[in-house]
């Protein structure tokens, strides 16, 4: 899953790519939200943490990568 994480006073979001489902990415967001953890914490691909104060999130996106094009052609 594509997870983009968009943070307060920050200039560019955050992208990871994670093999935690998209309900299990949801439940650690609302949880996060809640007042449950201080910290959003999701795992990427590579087993590395990422962790954002909840208090800073302006938005999560959840979704499938976009499949990369190749060539100049436009189709």
């Amino acid at each position: 899953m594509e997870v983009k994480i968009g943070v307060q006073h920050a200039p560019r979001e955050i992208v990871l790519e994670s093999n935690q489902s998209p309900e299990e990415i949801e439940r650690t967001v609302a949880e996060a939200l809640a007042g449950k953890s201080q910290l959003l914490t999701l795992v990427d691909e590579h087993g590395r943490k990422v962790l954002v104060p909840a208090d800073r999130l302006a938005y999560v996106e959840v979704g499938e990568p976009a499949p990369r094009r190749v060539g100049f052609g436009a189709l």
